[in-house]
């Protein structure tokens, strides 16, 4: 009997030891963000244990990171209840109250679960930590507070050293964030995460060059760890549109290191969703729409695969493929809305309310169109940035009224990094726009904001010469005449103060300021008015218009 109980005692360590390799394990794959293996092995533990509280608690974190809110609350249920582990799973419940907004029901689950450890124990307090690092709304300072506790109990632990980094990271404190993370690579070595996330340090203070030597170097530790490929994929990506002259080579390494992502991650829906994401950062549509498509044979009634359809759809012309898509994306109201989408729609719509020949225009679908791409702008203001071309393509097809109102949502955002071109285009699509019409045809409320978009350029740029010539015709139109002469007569000075030559190149320009200014002139002070005709014939001595207007004040 004696010798059956020790039998017996032994299998059960080694069974218990056994459950805890495989939790490690776990622990590991889940660490590489091979999120679909790690699953399926957590998975398999429950169906051997039970019992076991934190394999459920990491297979609820799992679908935390994925977004599946629904399916983490399922895992950390049935982990609250499990002999073994309960308490992880508060934590994990505690997580989803953050997400949620309820902070106290959080913090009461996380003070149970603190109060009910012994002295030397602190895992617990690594979770706690992470899920305010982690949370929707994160608050790194408690955070922080937390795992400097954790260090106290444990001043060894890599684990603490790793996630302190990660909060500091948060909290902006990057000196601290560095010495964490280093501490943590120091205790131990095979902590790879740590070591990188040196890397990512460097990337977020632009130092681009030294942040891929960082991650090369995680590199030849572990050619097969994917976190690394998607931070050197994010740097490459951050590299050219921070230095447009390296763009075409470091999009195309940012696109080559993600797909080395993917191949050593999953090709699970969740991530082929995040390559998704990326792939629209680095604008590559063709890929997107291959990407999306992949998605849709995974699962057919995801509502967000109908976003990236959109997307893809409109940058590879497909009109009617992106109004249908993100219509029926934005009308089933239980997605996350992002500006992108209305944005994307509104294009869309505008595009297509424009006729080929650029002559008709369908009102209602252009009024729609511009509600949406007013919504996507206001929701995300920086998408102004990316109108500017628009813009200009409308303009240079002549479709003046189109440019008028991407032009006008564009410059909405005063920190748009095209604010100041943005201002002149507006101003001359509606100069165009109303060329030839009298006072009572044309349009005084886009006049008037045109105005104030000059405005706007000469107190950014007062020896910008065209914006007082714009400005000048702005109210010519619109017939104020003592602003427009004052305007025309800036124009001129600042052309003379640049010398002959400047006069020459802007001879045309010249003559129609000085003969605006002349019919001005002419009603109330004839001398000053033939001085000007002079000046435009000796530009231009053939010059019919002052030729005449000279006889007519004599």
């Amino acid at each position: 009997m004696n010798k059956l109980k020790i039998f017996s005692i032994a299998m059960l360590a080694t069974s218990a030891f056994n459950y805890a390799q495989d939790v490690d394990a776990a622990k590991k794959i889940i660490d590489a963000e091979q999120y679909e293996k790690a699953k399926s092995m957590l998975k398999g533990i429950l169906q051997a244990k039970p019992s076991s509280g934190k394999a459920a608690f990491l297979l609820g974190t799992i679908y935390l990171k994925q977004n599946s809110e629904d399916s983490a609350k399922i895992y950390f249920d049935k982990g609250a209840a499990a002999e073994e582990g309960s308490r992880f799973n508060a934590i994990g419940l505690g997580h989803l109250d953050l997400n949620n907004g309820n902070t106290s029901a959080a913090k009461s689950k996380f003070d149970g679960v603190a109060s009910s450890l012994k002295k030397k124990e602190f895992e617990e307090l690594v979770y706690i930590a992470q899920a305010y690092t982690n949370s929707d709304k994160p608050d790194y300072k408690s955070a922080i507070a937390i795992l400097e506790n954790a260090k106290l109990k444990n001043p060894n632990s890599a684990e603490v050293f790793l996630a302190l980094g990660d909060a500091y990271y948060g909290n902006k404190n990057q000196n601290e964030a560095y010495s964490a993370y280093r501490s943590a690579y120091q205790l131990d070595p095979s902590m790879i995460r740590a070591k990188m996330q040196l890397g990512v340090l460097l990337k977020g203070a632009k130092a681009y060059t030294e942040a891929v030597k960082a991650y090369d170097e995680v590199v030849s530790l572990n050619s097969n760890y994917g976190p690394v490929y998607r931070e050197l994929a994010e740097t490459y990506y951050y590299w050219a549109n921070n230095q447009p002259k390296t763009y075409t080579e470091n999009i195309a390494k940012a696109l080559a290191n993600y797909e080395k992502y993917m191949k050593l991650t999953d090709y699970s829906l969740s991530s082929r969703m995040r390559h998704a994401d990326f792939l629209i950062l680095a604008k590559d549509y063709k890929a997107l729409e291959v990407e999306a498509n992949e998605m849709k044979k995974l699962d057919k009634v995801n509502p967000r695969i109908l976003r990236y359809l959109g997307y893809a759809s409109y940058e590879n012309g497909n009109i009617d493929g992106a109004i249908s898509s993100l219509s029926e994306f934005i009308a089933k109201g239980s997605n996350k809305i992002i500006g992108g989408d209305y944005y994307y729609l509104g294009l869309a719509q505008i595009k297509k309310a424009v006729n080929v020949d650029a002559k008709t225009v369908d009102a209602t679908l252009m009024t729609a169109g511009t509600d949406n791409l007013k919504k996507g702008v206001e929701m995300s203001p920086s998408l102004t940035n990316a109108l500017n071309e628009i813009g200009k393509d409308y303009f240079s097809k002549k479709m003046y009224t189109v440019a008028q109102t991407v032009f006008e949502i564009a410059i909405s955002n005063p920190e748009s990094k095209n604010f100041l071109e943005d201002n002149i285009y507006y101003g001359l699509s509606v100069i165009t726009n109303n060329r030839g019409k009298d006072l009572k045809t044309i349009d005084t409320v886009s006049l008037d904001k045109a105005n104030v978009a000059m405005d706007n350029v000469i107190k950014a740029t007062p020896n910008y010469q065209e914006a007082y010539l714009y400005k000048a015709r702005i109210n010519s139109t619109l017939e104020k005449n003592d602003i427009m002469v004052e305007n025309f007569q800036k124009y001129v000075d600042l052309i003379i103060g640049k010398g002959a030559e400047e006069v020459t190149k802007n001879k045309a320009k010249m003559i129609e300021s000085y003969n605006n200014m002349a019919v001005f002139y002419s009603a109330n002070d004839k001398a000053k008015a033939k001085e000007l005709l002079n000046k435009t014939l000796e530009l231009d001595s053939a010059n019919t218009f002052a030729l005449d207007a000279l006889k007519t004040l004599k």
